[in-house]
Parts: C-alpha cells; structure tokens; sequence
C-alpha cells in the first residue's frame, strides 16, 4: 500500500519520461563531479530507537510498533518538502523490487520474509516494513525495519559525498528531534552489525570503470581498496556482481574515525585516484588500441540495435561499451545520458513496467531487446 502525502506526483520520482512511461530518477542524470567517470554518489546513516529490541531480535508487534512510530514521525514532521510513504509488506513483489532497481530499498529489505503457509494473507505473514522517499527527486528514501530501525539514504549523481552527507546529517537531525536514538557515549550510534557501530556511517560511490576492465588493471584497484579497508562491490551493493563494469566503492570502517575523516579519505583522495587510473587506462586505449576498442564499442552497439533476445546482464555489459564510446567521442549518434538510462530500464521490474505487464523470462529477453531498438533508434 502507498500512502501519498500533500498530492504527490505517481511513483517513482525524478524528472517524467513518457517514452519510458515513468519518472527517471534523478541519480542517472550523467551530471555532477566527475560524470564521465562517477554515476552517483551515497551516504547512509545506520540507526536505532532505544528502548526497542534490534530488527533481528524483535516480535513481530514490536517490528510493528517500530514501524509505526517511525512512520508517523516522517510524516508529520518537514523531513522533505514532498514525501511518498510505501507499506513494503503490503506492496506487490513487482513494485518491491522496481524500488531496489532504483536504488531506493535494499534486496533484503524488498523481500521480508514470505508467509508461513499457504493461504495466508501477505500483509500479516511478511515483516512490517516501509520506506519513505523525496520525490520527485528521488535523493532521500528512509528505509525503516531493514538490518536496523531506521536507515537514511541520501544520494546524487556525480561525486558528490559532500552534498550527500550534509543534506543526511540535516534529515537525521530532524528525526532524532521526536525519536530517541540508541547511543552509546563510549562507541557512539549502536547497530545490528557491529561494524557499523560509531557513526553508523556509509559512504559510497558508483563508478564506471570500462577501461580498467579491458585492460585488465580492475584487480590492482579492487586489491588496493581492499587494502585500505574499503569496499569493492557491484551494481546491486553486498552480493551483487559488477555487470555492466560498474563498480560500488565504500568505507568499511565507521568506529573511531569521524565522518570529516572518511569524507576527506573518500571524496578528496581515494576516488579521484580511482577516477585518475580509469581516465588514464582510456587515453591509453584511445593512443594505443584505438581500432580495437572502436570494434568492441560498435559491435556492442550493432548488437544492441538488432538484436532480437537479449538478458539483463548481457545488454548492460554491451551498454557500458556504448557508455564507454559516448565519452570518448567515438560516438555522437547515442548521448551519454540515454546510455545510462538503458541500464535501469532494462532491469526486470522496470522492463515490465514500461510494457505494462508481467513476462516470463523468454519474453523479458524478447521486450527487452525491443525497448532498446526502440530507444537508440530515437538518440
């Protein structure tokens, strides 16, 4: 069930498309810092309500009671000038999961837990769980019964972890104006997982790395962030693979090292290095194998363009390709943007959103490969 609050626009956010029959969200703009390279930016505040068992540890009344009093605090109070509130425990799995695509929920928090034995209603089987989200913009979503109470998201596009954390500190301080959050003066914000204890803060950042994985440097870069305690995971965050060669980079760390200090390590040191290699590895492609990577670039968009049954995995890999061209000039017929923008619509949930129904997966491959004809063929 969503609820609607001072006469939103319909879900999800961002700025309209009718070719695609839906907002797009605003993280895909291929603007910002760093665009060529950066895809967007995030910042999540992990947090918890005193006196409430953890998620994990709590009954079904208390996850209840959790939710509530989340859910009306968010909602009476200005967190944002427009939000959308989504009872995930009530909402199709096809709406779940189109929510996931765009980066506003997690997995786990999309599945719940399924009812116990047939016949019994969804919304008393799964977890009471919800999300808030700004729209039309699509920056904030607050996740509530994830891994911990409360989760604050913010993100935009580019590098753009100062903006992100900024505008997360001013909503957490708006929350924690009418909730009491579970604090430790020794370790600081308690969570369900203990390494995000302290802070209970996340920063990371999307980027696309084409270059370093054709030229087979991706390794050292994964290598290096691991030896500076990052994280080095793919499109979808924990568990994901890194299709379409992209690449989630974030701190591990929040107990002991204040957020100033990650923000300064991330933003003004680690991700321009990571930007600086990528920029590197394509000028020496461009020098070097230029006729090589111009058939990579243009088989990936002739398959693209004719193909008639194409995979998820398989179309994002082969856009990161057109991605790639776009940027380098090699080029002009595709616009960068409208690159980006075939990532998302070509995920499941939003595939049949813009054709209007559920598909198996042969006919998932099927429409898939349509909407993209029809897309490149209107760049």
């Amino acid at each position: 069930m969503v609820n609607r609050p001072d006469n939103p626009a319909p879900p999800p956010g961002g700025q309209p498309d009718p070719a695609a029959g839906f907002a797009v969200t605003e993280w895909l703009s291929d603007s910002g810092g760093s665009s060529d390279v950066v895809i967007s930016s995030r910042v999540r505040l992990a947090r918890n309500l005193a006196g409430h068992p953890f998620v994990h540890k709590a009954t079904r009344d208390e996850r209840e009671a959790v939710l509530q009093t989340c859910r009306d605090w968010i909602l009476s109070t200005k967190i944002s000038d427009r939000i959308m509130w989504v009872d995930l425990h009530e909402s199709p799995a096809i709406e779940r999961n189109l929510l996931v695509e765009r980066h506003l929920i997690s997995k786990q928090h999309a599945k719940g837990k399924p009812a116990p034995t047939a016949g019994t209603p969804v919304a008393a089987a799964e977890e009471p769980r919800g999300v808030a989200i700004s729209i039309p913009d699509e920056r904030l979503s607050i996740m509530v019964n994830e891994e911990d109470h409360l989760r604050v998201q913010m993100i935009r596009a580019g590098l753009a972890l100062d903006t992100c954390l900024e505008a997360a500190s001013a909503i957490d301080d708006k929350i924690e104006a009418g909730l009491d959050y579970a604090f430790s003066p020794k370790f600081g914000y308690l969570t369900a997982c203990p390494t995000n204890v302290g802070t209970g803060m996340r920063m990371s950042v999307m980027l696309h790395l084409p270059a370093l994985k054709i030229t087979g440097d991706i390794d050292k870069v994964k290598r290096a962030a691991t030896d500076m305690n990052l994280a080095v995971r793919g499109f979808f965050g924990e568990g994901s693979d890194a299709v379409g060669d992209l690449y989630q980079i974030s701190n591990q760390t929040t107990l002991g090292k204040p957020e100033g200090a990650v923000l300064t390590d991330l933003q003004d040191a680690i991700i321009p290095e990571v930007v600086q290699y990528e920029r590197v590895a394509r000028r020496n492609l461009m020098s070097k194998r230029r006729v090589a990577l111009e058939d990579q670039v243009y088989r990936a968009l002739g398959c693209l363009r004719h193909a008639r049954m194409i995979g998820a995995d398989e179309a994002m890999q082969l856009l990161s390709l057109v991605r790639l061209g776009v940027v380098l000039g090699l080029i002009d017929e595709v616009n960068a943007k409208a690159a980006s923008l075939l990532w998302l619509l070509v995920q499941p949930a939003h595939l049949q959103r813009v054709v209007g129904r559920e598909l198996d997966q042969e006919h998932r491959r099927i429409e898939r490969a349509t909407l993209i004809r029809d897309r490149l063929r209107g760049t």
